[in-house]
């Protein structure tokens, strides 16, 4: 008896649940028209692609139908995983997208937080323009800045590292592998710092002035009230954009790498999507390359997944 009356109870939830996100429907049909060619652009560019994904399971030959092809099963999937190429180029992935998470991430929270706190509102608004121009630059360009101002003629650092007698004699920054994520995470942050403190900076402009108000009545400075009302503030946004981030550990581009390195730092330069453009669509192996893409994709939603779910439990922020 008890079951049946719980069906029911479900049945007319159920049926409360259609009626109401119908009601809901009619009365914003215009917001649903309006995001409907959002989700097609979405559908089309992002899901419509995965069809692709069938060419890691085949020897893929262009001008071939999908049933000429040769399906080879996990055959692409097995030469990756034995490639030590690939595991070098994962390390490099790894190791630049953990510098780029634990530095290039904190130090725009931090030039925010220091911006926020500039009261003459000219010269604030004058650092925060010329600090996110970097970011409509071109890598092209932004590369070529890099390589002249480490260059051993005539570049910036080694002029002045000379001139200061740290070294004898001009150093060949580019030649070391040692070096290269760390110009890298470096020129990223150059670039990248101003554009995103720019959500951090928008992030406190919502948080309420009478708190600030209150912690000064209590007797509160600038850092408290930066450690007690500005960053448990932003939290919520530094969350999210946190997990987002860890998602994309191993997505990062190979522009910055491409432009930047050579073939004296290859081994430090190499990350995975270069590994992907290099073996699969620079020696035409285009199979080998989906499978790389793929591996790439599982990894980040793995990431992404992980993280939200931790955040979620521990501090109730997520993305999903």
């Amino acid at each position: 008896m008890k079951t049946v009356t719980s069906s029911k109870k479900e049945a007319v939830i159920i049926q409360t649940q259609k009626k109401s996100f119908w009601k809901t429907f009619v009365q914003q049909k215009y917001l649903y028209m309006m995001a409907v060619p959002f989700v097609i652009l979405v559908i089309v560019f992002n899901y419509l692609p995965l069809w692709g994904w069938t060419m890691a399971f085949q020897n893929y030959k262009p001008g071939l139908s999908l049933f000429q092809q040769e399906w080879v099963g996990f055959e692409h999937f097995i030469e990756l995983f034995s490639d030590d190429r690939f595991y070098r180029a994962l390390r490099n992935t790894l190791a630049m997208s953990l510098l780029g998470l634990t530095i290039g991430f904190v130090m725009p929270i931090i030039f925010a937080v220091l911006l926020n706190e500039v009261r003459v509102n000219l010269f604030k608004r004058t650092v925060q323009t010329i600090t996110y121009l970097p970011h409509f630059v071109s890598w092209v360009v932004v590369a070529g800045i890099v390589t002249k101002m480490l260059s051993t003629d005539g570049g910036v650092i080694n002029d002045l590292l000379v001139g200061i007698g740290v070294v004898d004699k001009p150093f060949q920054f580019m030649a070391e592998g040692s070096y290269f994520w760390g110009i890298v995470v470096a020129s990223d942050i150059w670039k990248e710092m101003g554009w995103n403190a720019i959500i951090f900076l928008a992030a406190m402009s919502g948080i309420d002035s009478q708190l600030y108000e209150a912690a000064k009545v209590d007797g509160a400075g600038r850092i408290r009230q930066i450690w007690h009302i500005t960053l448990p503030g932003i939290r919520p946004t530094i969350l999210v954009l946190l997990i987002l981030n860890i998602g994309h550990l191993t997505s990062i581009g190979f522009e910055k790498q491409l432009l930047l390195g050579n073939n004296l730092v290859v081994d430090y330069a190499e990350v995975l999507d270069l590994y992907a453009l290099n073996y699969g669509i620079g020696l035409g192996r285009f199979s080998y390359g989906t499978a790389i893409g793929i591996f790439n994709s599982v990894v980040s939603i793995i990431l992404l997944f992980v993280a939200n779910g931790i955040f979620k439990k521990y501090s109730n922020s997520s993305v999903m």
